[in-house]
This record gives structure tokens, sequence and C-alpha cells, in this order.
């Protein structure tokens, strides 16, 4: 059985990424800040034996060190970050608060990087050794034309370079790693007017990461494997 550990498990993409997960087979480790409170993570739990929930603030690198260490004897075939997020909406320029930014790139870059350096050694006795995190198309500057959004935008454009330097780093040890485009998905962030279920995107990504190659690593993938620019 392989064993993946999802962050942000609770709810939208997370949740749904553990439950294809868990129906493909897997065995999931589900992060999540509350779990006492994560009512439908837990009633997954009697049917899927082979499922374990654990407590995960992301940026408290204590607690990711703890959880580390008591999953020490785990082989973990991928890692995937889906916690994040977004920070203030409908703001221009000149309305920038650098508090919430700051707060932000904590979320979506720090949090990521730390969590790639406490579960490389579970990576390294792993078989599919894929380390994933959930971007965003807005991360793309090439596709970037409507400006505005500068917050998010530039977490997910920095979370990309890190997986693009991780992969130069730890594929010569046989570490993949891939930044992750779900979609415009129903979920809190992405909203009621989103095309796809969280279902739909969970099945893609899934999909991408079964089929994942040492020559798309360090690259910027859509739910349908397709590549996006830079």
């Amino acid at each position: 059985m392989k064993t993946i550990l999802i962050t942000g498990a609770n709810r939208g993409i997370g949740l749904a990424l553990t439950k294809t997960y868990l129906q493909g087979g897997w065995h999931v480790i589900a992060t999540c800040r509350e779990p006492q409170y994560a009512t439908e993570l837990n009633e997954l739990m009697p049917t899927f034996p082979e499922l374990q929930v654990f407590a995960l603030n992301m940026i408290n690198y204590e607690q990711m060190e703890e959880l580390s260490e008591k999953l020490a004897p785990v082989k973990l075939d991928i890692v995937l970050n889906n916690a994040g997020v977004y920070g203030p909406k409908e703001y221009g320029f000149g309305e920038v608060d650098i508090d919430e930014w700051r707060e932000v790139l904590e979320v979506n870059v720090i949090a990521p990087m730390r969590l790639a350096e406490l579960f490389y050694t579970h990576l390294m006795q792993g078989e599919d050794k894929i380390f994933a995190v959930l971007s965003s198309k807005l991360a793309s500057n090439t596709l970037n034309t409507e400006g505005g959004g500068y917050i998010y935008r530039c977490t997910k454009a920095a979370l990309n370079s890190i997986v693009k330097s991780l992969s130069n780093d730890l594929l010569p040890e046989g570490i993949r790693t891939a930044a992750l485009h779900p979609g415009w998905v129903k979920t809190d962030m992405g909203g009621p007017d989103a095309p796809l279920s969280t279902e739909e995107s969970a099945t893609g990504l899934k999909s991408v990461l079964d089929h994942f190659s040492d020559a798309q690593s360090g690259g910027f993938y859509d739910y349908q494997g397709e590549a996006i620019p830079w």
C-alpha cells in the first residue's frame, strides 16, 4: 500500500484529494489545524481504516517538526501540500496591506519549504518520491494580463520557484517535484460560480501524479496535465 501525506485535508480540494486517494487504496495521512472540528474528514475513518488524521498548523514549525519525528518510520510516496490562503480580495494598487502580505507569504511559501525539509527523509524511503504543491495559474507571469492580485500571485509564483529549485537539488536523489494548478474549483476560495467540482479536480490531480515522470520534475501543470507557462 502506498502512502501520501496531504495538508489542509479537512475541506475543499484537500478533503476531495483525501477521499480520492483513499478510494484508490492508498494509506492517507491527512493534516489540518483542528482535527476535532474536521467532521467530514473524521467521518471517513470507519470506512477507511487506512486514514490517519493529525493536527498541523502550517506555520507552527515546532508542531511540524514533532509530526515529522512521530512519522519517522513511515515511508511516504507523496507529500502533497494543499494548505494555503488567498489573503485579502478586492483591493487595488495603493491598497496593499503589508501585514496581510507577510501572513500569506509565510503560509504559501515559507511553510511548504519547511515541509519539504522536514519530510525529505520520509520521501527518500518511499517508492514514488514526489513532493507536490497546489499552486495556481494566477502565478503565471505569462498569463497575467489583468494585473492586481499582488499578494496571492506573488506568493504562488515564489512557491513555484521553490518547486523548481527543489527539483534541481533533489531529482539526483530520485525525488521529483511538481507545482499543480487545480483549476477553478467550487470551494470557499473559488466561489460558487467555478466550473469544476472538488471531485473532478482531485481526480485529475491524482492522474497527473500517477503518471508523473522525471522529465516533468520542477514543472508547472494543471489538473489535466497540461504545462502552464511561467
